[in-house]
């Protein structure tokens, strides 16, 4: 059972780690008041279909609800359609709207928001991805037969890309970087990423850099640092994401890029954090203090944030193995781990030349993280050897013995 001072749970973040949260609270045996405040209007849905089915009109929103059987078992009160604009850590207090509402412990899980670009217009026709409504007005464009074009080649924006493609329009993306995601995975794998969105017929220009976006009543062009402009109707800014931490500014919580936490989550006494805005270190990198923008890290974390708060000062720590991926075109992308495009790599099984293969990177002289084009299960494998510690040579002798 819960603590007896812990009479009234606010989590703040109505999406996944949130609900999360709620579920594994009452889970673990929590009886007393709960309550959900969440930004948005609607009780929490899934956001990985906004940029693939649900954007290609293969979805629906009801088909998006994170919970199809109610909230009726989790005894919830749902304060949704405002967000949280204030918290008082020692007054134990949170603003939302008009309202101050008392609590005895917190799971702050308000994720992240779209990055705009410098001086981006507020111009109709350009769009960021984050809520339902923005992927409804982003079908409409290409329903309308709009030409399509993405800044930025990271997962939202090659995701939105390849759905544009799918549905028959003309996509250009601009990438500043000389492939994409180099930064992440490196100039080999970044080369493969571009072949497979130039194969599919899009426009793919690296090492560009925007210098406006204009229009009339609508946008009409965007203009490219080197003179160039991209004709088009419909603009979509995929340059990152922000934790949506403005809120707590002068809360007492420490904040730098997200929520700084203790290995068990904890943000403050009773005030625990989980999601894309958690920083935490993480023991099964060294204690990496990392944060973390996917689906599943927001799960596992939602979880855990309501098991620390009910264990007080006996937390566990969160050690985990980051999964992400990404669904573009015909080929699931799945990661594992912890690399960059500074570490070393080496393709272990397939080729990319059919976009089947699977590569793994070393750090330290562990394997610190794995990447797959359609291999699923060699990912998934090589993921339990990086939790083990395993070293990079004994990744290289089992993907030798498993060829």
């Amino acid at each position: 059972m819960a603590p007896p001072n812990l009479d009234h749970v606010v989590v703040v973040g109505g999406s996944l780690a949130g609900l999360r949260a709620l579920e594994a609270l009452r889970h673990d045996g929590y009886r007393g008041q709960l309550t959900l405040i969440g930004a948005e209007s609607h009780e929490p849905y899934d956001r990985p279909p906004l940029s693939k089915d649900f954007l290609a009109g293969a979805a629906d929103a009801a088909s998006l609800a994170l919970r199809k059987q109610g909230y009726d078992d989790l005894d919830v009160t749902l304060a949704l359609g405002a967000p949280a604009h204030s918290l008082d850590v020692d007054a134990r207090t949170v603003g939302v709207g008009d309202d101050t509402l008392r609590f005895d412990g917190m799971v702050i899980a308000t994720g992240a928001h779209p990055r705009p670009l410098p001086d981006q217009p507020d111009l109709a026709g350009v769009h960021t991805l984050r809520t339902v409504e923005d992927s409804d007005a982003l079908s409409e464009r290409l329903e309308a037969g709009a030409r399509m074009c993405v800044i930025g080649a990271g997962f939202i924006g090659a995701e939105v890309a390849a759905t544009a493609r799918g549905r028959g329009r003309d996509v250009t993306v601009l990438e500043a970087l000389p492939q994409p995601m180099v930064r992440g995975v490196g100039p080999v794998i970044g080369a493969v990423l571009a072949s497979l969105h130039r194969d599919h017929g899009v426009d793919l220009r690296v090492g560009v850099g925007v210098e406006s976006i204009t229009g009339g009543a609508h946008v009409e062009r965007v203009q490219l640092a080197d003179g160039t402009a991209v004709e088009c109707e419909a603009v979509l800014v995929a340059i990152g994401a922000v934790p949506t931490t403005d809120w707590l500014e002068g809360s007492g919580l420490a904040l730098d890029n997200g929520v700084v936490c203790d290995a068990a989550l904890r943000a403050a006494p009773g005030i625990v954090a989980a999601g894309d805005l958690c920083r935490w270190p993480n023991a099964a990198f060294d204690d990496e203090v990392m944060r973390i923008e996917h689906w599943t890290n927001a799960t596992e974390q939602g979880t855990h944030a309501a098991r620390s708060l009910l264990a007080g000062g006996d937390a566990e720590p969160f050690v985990a193995v980051p999964f992400v991926w990404s669904d573009q075109y015909d080929v699931k992308i799945q990661s594992v781990g912890r690399f960059s495009g500074d570490d070393r790599m080496e393709i272990v099984h397939g080729s990319p030349d059919d976009y089947k293969f699977t590569a793994i990177f070393e750090r330290n002289g562990r394997v610190s993280g794995a990447l797959g084009f359609n291999m699923a299960r060699r990912v998934i494998q090589y993921r339990r050897m990086i939790a083990e510690r395993a070293t990079f040579d004994a990744a290289l002798a089992f993907a030798a013995a498993n060829p």
